[in-house]
């Protein structure tokens, strides 16, 4: 953010980068609603023109009891053209949800329905490519501005500068200088207050925000990604994710929320049509073309996704040497698609392990089992030449498998500690062993 120190205590800002010209003075135009549609396009589906995906279903896959909430959600994909392999991932546009779009107009005194074009003041500033012209409030707020997401150091900075507020300019200052990085911490990272909620607190200084500064106040809501929990030739028309719902408690009062999978959990396709703008991007993990390569597949909790997928892919072109080794805190509490592999298990098509950490007096976790199972995970890796795959979160739980993948190398293979870790290096050269973890 460009912004141009004075004098101590006064900040000359920068032109915005956008002027909007409302209805009486942009030329007419039909507003835009929230769902704009792309099944028409002769165009993949992409970041600029996503495919209105209807959700088919929503299922809770956790037990009602269980403190985590998640869902197998299904959209169906006809006629979108997309293509998608075991290993990719669908990228999903998130919505701000109505009581936080009702609060930010309110605030900025705007009318939702409105109609606005939007001009560059500066030549050399494109429009922003996902937004349509000319187009309404509602779909601004509702699908663009991320005004739920946690401000950075620059939002302070440029807020102060409107401010007219003696008090309130001083603590934007406070928050956006080099001094004052701690306390901004405790008061908005820590707590995860919203960037809605910081205009609350600064409500003086909200007022006197020109609408025109909005594109350079608050960034544009970032897509986001999940694994693709099915497989095309298994499910040809639709699409799955496996989706944790994000919610949690700070200090402060209202829960903090996930915003693209408490949108997502919050919708009824029993009740009416849902649309979802999504598209597919190729993921990190690649699985093997050769029928006769066996996969070794660690995935706990929603760490599965893929390899449900991989595992569906792989069944369906008859290919046997499949290995799910899944952990979970109880069978009856968040084993996810636990039947799906128990019924494939008995056909011959899976080979099962499972963790389940709780419903024992001492925790049993994933590494546990491939320790456990050793001889069988070596003669796979060493002789049938096998493809080792890790998912799932990114905080422990990859080194600690990784790690056990090592102890089996040297307690079944009389590899050393180097060879161990030489071999390690080799395989993920080789693309023999890959991860895909996120936070």
């Amino acid at each position: 953010m460009k912004v141009l120190y004075v004098t101590s205590n006064f900040m000359c800002r920068l032109p915005s980068k956008y002027s909007l010209q409302f209805e009486r003075d942009a030329s007419n135009g039909s507003a835009v609603g929230p769902y704009v549609t792309n099944k028409h396009s002769t165009c993949p589906p992409s970041s600029l023109q996503p495919f209105p995906a209807r959700m088919v279903t929503i299922e809770r896959v956790t037990d009602e009891s269980h403190f985590q909430d998640v869902r197998l959600i299904t959209f169906d994909v006809t006629d979108s053209g997309i293509q998608y392999s075991a290993g990719d991932v669908v990228m999903i546009e998130p919505r701000n949800p109505a009581d936080s779009v009702d609060q930010f107009c309110q605030l900025f005194h705007l009318d939702p329905h409105k109609t606005f074009t939007l001009k560059p003041n500066d030549p050399a500033t494109p429009a922003p490519a996902r937004l349509p012209q000319p187009c309404t409030v509602q779909y601004l707020v509702e699908r663009y501005l991320d005004i739920n997401a946690v401000p950075r150091r620059s939002f302070f900075q440029l807020l102060s500068c409107f401010s007219t507020d003696e008090m309130e300019q001083e603590k934007l200052q406070e928050f956006s200088s080099a001094e004052g990085q701690e306390e901004l911490y405790s008061y908005c990272n820590r707590l995860r207050r919203t960037t809605l909620e910081v205009l609350f607190d600064f409500s003086r200084t909200t007022a006197a925000v020109p609408v025109d500064y909005l594109f350079d106040l608050i960034p544009e809501i970032r897509p986001r990604a999940f694994s693709i929990a099915s497989s095309q030739l298994a499910q040809p028309k639709h699409i799955q994710i496996l989706m944790a719902v994000v919610q949690y408690k700070t200090k402060l009062k209202k829960p903090r929320c996930g915003l693209c999978s408490c949108w997502l959990a919050a919708q009824s396709p029993e009740k009416g049509d849902v649309y979802v703008p999504l598209w597919v991007k190729k993921g990190l993990l690649q699985f093997p073309a050769d029928i006769d390569t066996p996969v070794i597949m660690v995935g706990p909790g929603t760490g599965v996704a893929p390899f449900r997928a991989a595992i569906q892919e792989r069944v369906a072109s008859g290919r046997k040497g499949n290995y799910l080794f899944f952990g979970c805190r109880g069978k009856t509490k968040d084993f996810f698609c636990g039947a799906e592999w128990e019924d494939l298990q008995q056909r011959g098509c899976l080979t099962l392990y499972t963790a389940f950490s709780r419903d024992q007096e001492h925790k049993i976790y994933v590494q546990h089992l491939i320790k456990e199972h050793g001889d069988v995970v070596w003669d796979l890796i060493r002789n049938k030449k096998a493809n080792f795959y890790i998912a799932g979160n990114a905080k422990m739980m990859p080194m600690q498998v990784t790690d056990a993948l090592t102890s089996v190398f040297q307690s079944e293979g009389g590899l050393s500690n180097t060879d161990s870790e030489n071999l390690l290096v080799e395989l993920e050269r080789c693309k023999r062993f890959q991860t895909e973890t996120w936070s």
